[in-house]
């Protein structure tokens, strides 16, 4: 049977149109994004040089800042670390500073014990969206792969990430393993989040009593909206004390699940595929670093760069009749 039979024929839902309001401040946001005194700022340059060490020990000749500075730039323009290096170098050059240029083995070495400062807490209850996508190793390429084969698996991540759905910012993140349980991660990325969670949304493999449990310990009030499973019948005390899963079904039992997605506000999870696509297309869709420990500083610096990019502006979008 072909593809899409009877097509003419067939209901067609049409595609929405957005105009921002805000165009030319966007337009202005987005040219900011390539500044490199966006990223090269003033504080990097005052703090350049580490402090001195009280304690036993060779004295580090650059501050957390100067390592994170590089290694943020190294990330946003996707560059190797010896491409930092020049571009490090570049820069303090063309504005005239005395100040000395990390090597990359410097930066490399320094990654994996780098501190590095977690995302901003928001000023009220944040509205959690979480999902995870895979990030590819360092490895043969897809031309390559396609050309001559290769006899060993391909390695990848999973990156884990709750986005605030009010701001668009990435809230909170973690880097395991491929064989890591999404639900198993929820824990970890609540305790990032600094202040009180007003809702947390997530897809169906997020539908364990452990999510409901963990999200209920830190935040009693907060509502979990993850559609049950179709195979999925109410707890023994759902007459009595329903759950908040419980109050799921029985919504969708009798209004349909796509009115229950409506009415709950599932449908804004959305914005965290959104946000997972836009890291892949500014930052890449894999991991440069060889360490575990590297490829965290590296998601985390890249994260504090994504909401950096947001701060600097977004775009206003009314919808088009």
């Amino acid at each position: 049977m072909p593809f899409k039979a009877n097509a003419e024929r067939r209901h067609h839902i049409p595609t929405q149109r957005h105009r921002a309001t805000n165009s030319a401040a966007y337009d202005a946001a987005l040219r900011q994004r390539g500044s490199l005194t966006v990223w090269f700022t003033e504080a990097a340059i005052a703090a350049w040089k580490a402090e001195p060490r009280a304690t036993r020990g060779g004295q580090r000749r650059y501050s957390e800042l100067a390592i994170a500075t590089a290694l943020t730039l190294r990330a946003v323009f996707r560059l190797a670390l010896r491409q930092t290096e020049g571009l490090i170098g570049s820069i303090i050059a063309l504005l005239g500073l005395d100040l000395a240029v990390p090597d990359h083995t410097t930066l490399s070495r320094r990654a994996e014990t780098l501190a590095v400062v977690g995302p901003r807490p928001s000023s009220g209850a944040v509205h959690l969206l979480v999902d995870s996508t895979g990030l590819k190793l360092c490895g043969s390429g897809e031309w390559l792969l396609e050309k001559h084969g290769t006899k060993t698996r391909r390695s990848w991540r999973k990156l884990h990430i709750a986005v605030d759905a009010d701001t668009g910012q990435i809230a909170a993140a973690a880097l395991t393993t491929s064989d890591v349980d999404d639900a198993s991660q929820v824990g970890a990325l609540l305790d990032q989040v600094d202040g009180p969670v007003a809702s947390f949304t997530a897809d169906g493999a997020y539908d364990q009593d452990g999510v409901y449990g963990q999200v209920a310990a830190r935040y009693p009030e907060a509502s979990v909206i993850v559609p049950p499973r179709c195979s999925a019948v109410p707890s023994e005390t759902a007459q009595t004390a329903p759950t908040m899963r419980d109050r799921h079904l029985q919504i969708i039992a009798e209004r349909g699940r796509m009115a229950w997605q409506k009415a709950s506000g599932y449908n804004w999870r959305a914005l965290v595929e959104a946000d997972i696509s836009r890291f892949k297309r500014v930052i890449g869709d894999g991991l440069r670093s060889r360490t575990d420990q590297r490829r965290a500083t590296e998601i985390a610096l890249a994260v504090g760069a994504m909401n950096r990019m947001l701060e600097l502006g977004r775009p206003d979008y009314v919808r088009l009749p």
